[in-house]
């Protein structure tokens, strides 16, 4: 016969409150037990004492006999030092899916974009600004080299004159 020591659940909607049982395997949760060992109160606070209250002389004894604890019940067990647990490591429990990685990355495409037209918007005032000042200035070179003769035309002038 395959033995468990797994929570039983009492109490009413919304106000849960378990026992902490050996039972057949096979058996239904809130079914028929061989024995209680504790109780579990997930209502009282995490300092509190009575939160968990466990035989753990019963508990050796049944685990010593071949019962396997569940999950819950081992974190129990551990807690009260009747048996160590191994620690678990799932590294991509907080990874997002798939869908989740694809819509990041629409999104961040979308903001890049946003940024570029930002960017390009501010400083296309500011080219604006250096090519009217580039046009400025060549506006002012040719005012004054028509106004001032160079002293290349001057000659070219006067040896058109002299002929």
């Amino acid at each position: 016969m395959a033995l468990s020591i797994r929570l039983s659940r009492g109490g009413s909607k919304k106000r849960p409150y378990y026992r902490i049982v050996v039972a057949d395997a096979r058996s239904p949760r809130d079914g028929k037990f061989i024995e209680k060992i504790g109780n579990y109160n997930p209502l009282l606070g995490k300092e509190d004492e009575k939160r968990v209250v466990l035989d753990a002389e019963r508990a050796k004894h049944w685990l010593g006999v071949g019962a396997q604890p569940t999950d819950r019940v081992a974190r129990f067990l551990d807690a009260a030092g009747v048996r160590e647990r191994a620690a678990r490591n799932n590294p991509n429990k907080a990874e997002p899916g798939e869908k989740a990685k694809e819509r990041a990355e629409e999104r961040a495409e979308k903001l890049k974009a946003a940024e570029e037209a930002a960017a390009e918007a501010a400083a296309a005032p500011a080219q604006e600004e250096t090519a009217a000042e580039a046009e400025g200035v060549v506006a002012a070179e040719v005012e004054a080299a028509t106004e001032e003769p160079t002293a290349e035309a001057a000659q070219v002038a006067d040896a058109t004159s002299e002929q």
